[in-house]
């Protein structure tokens, strides 16, 4: 399958120009898309707010994704390189007019490939290593992390479902039986019964 694909931020921008740029590339190279995914979202948007993220899902191996620019498939470098990392891990080729990238399964593509999940991965980790520096920062200046103390939240999960749960009770019905009924875990209904009833 051929997708195109057209974002804009706003709805003043038009999706016109992508569109003829799409189409234009697409009859110069004698090549047919089969299915259109346009959005108005800002690129700020993570992957899965966005139609984007949607069509990755369900793109198979050897599908191909044309847009007009790199820039269209996210707002951060970081976005883009993820989005194209999962691509090219799972054979989905991606070709951009302006830019002129082909990336697919050639040799290129793995490079290119290798070095965004590279970066990626330092990224995360020097995101990692900031919070760790922050939070002992906190901790050397006496700043008492994590929740305050008695703080807990007065209402649980089932408060107010004592007289459902005890009539559950009444009929022999098993904790396990009642946390499928009630769509939480055996734990939770075992614990709300200890503690609250």
């Amino acid at each position: 399958m051929i997708y195109g694909y057209i974002r804009v931020s706003t709805d003043r921008q038009t999706v016109e120009n992508q569109r003829f740029e799409i189409n234009n590339y697409c009859s110069n190279n004698v090549i047919t898309v089969d299915n259109w995914i346009e959005e108005t979202i800002s690129g700020t948007k993570t992957l899965q707010e966005r139609k984007l993220g949607k069509l990755l899902k369900k793109m198979k191996k050897k599908d191909i994704l044309i847009c007009s620019e790199l820039s269209r498939l996210g707002r951060s470098l970081l976005m883009i390189m993820g989005f194209l990392n999962e691509c090219m891990n799972r054979g989905i080729h991606i070709w951009t007019i302006k830019d002129n990238y082909r990336l697919g399964s050639d040799i290129n593509s793995k490079v290119l490939a290798f070095a965004f999940g590279l970066s990626a991965e330092i990224e995360r980790n020097l995101i990692s290593q900031r919070t760790k520096d922050a939070l002992d920062r906190k901790r050397s200046e006496g700043i008492k992390l994590g929740r305050p103390l008695g703080s807990k939240s007065k209402t649980k999960k089932l408060t107010g479902k004592e007289i459902e749960i005890q009539k559950l009770l009444d009929k022999k019905l098993s904790k396990s039986a009642i946390a499928r009924l009630l769509g939480v875990h055996r734990i939770t209904v075992t614990t709300f019964i200890k503690m609250d009833m």
